[in-house]
């Protein structure tokens, strides 16, 4: 369970490294907005999910 845990955590934190370099890249570019959109909503989807899973691996791991 701790393994999942630890690569679900990196997942994470690599998503947010991502998000955090990758949107205001989206944003400055132009027409990027319009043409990355969906990428921005699914990556800000799986990032909430991916703070879900590890708030609930976190109960089980502790």
């Amino acid at each position: 369970m701790t393994l999942i845990f630890q690569l679900t955590l990196f997942a994470f934190v690599g998503l947010s490294f991502l998000l955090v370099v990758g949107v205001p890249v989206v944003f400055a570019s132009p027409n990027g907005w319009t043409e990355n959109k969906q990428v921005v909503f699914s990556g800000i989807g799986f990032w909430f999910l991916l703070v879900f899973a590890v708030g609930i691996l976190n109960s089980f791991v502790i």
